[in-house]
């Protein structure tokens, strides 16, 4: 099972988070994307643009931060940040 934590921040408090499960056998990248847009739709956000850096920061930490930089309309929180809790054990 591949879990996905996506969480919304504003002023250094989670306002608003959820959890996307998928345990079809595909690539973690796959994964990864279809994760954030489905956390995004379940918020009801747009789904951030991957920067070079958020890219570096994911593949080094399985974690990383969308600011208001990574979003083409305007966001009403300081950013949002996505972790890989689970990998899938094949």
């Amino acid at each position: 099972m591949f879990r996905l934590w996506i969480k919304e921040w504003k002023d250094n408090r989670l306002v608003n988070d959820t959890v996307v499960e998928d345990d079809r056998r595909d690539t973690r990248t796959h994964k990864v994307l279809r994760g954030l847009e489905e956390g995004c739709r379940r918020l009801d956000l747009a789904v951030p643009i991957w920067l070079d850096a958020t890219i570096r920061d994911f593949q080094r930490t399985a974690k990383c931060r969308f600011t208001k930089d990574a979003f083409i309309e305007e966001i009403g929180f300081d950013y949002l940040e996505i972790q890989v809790i689970e990998e899938d054990q094949y």
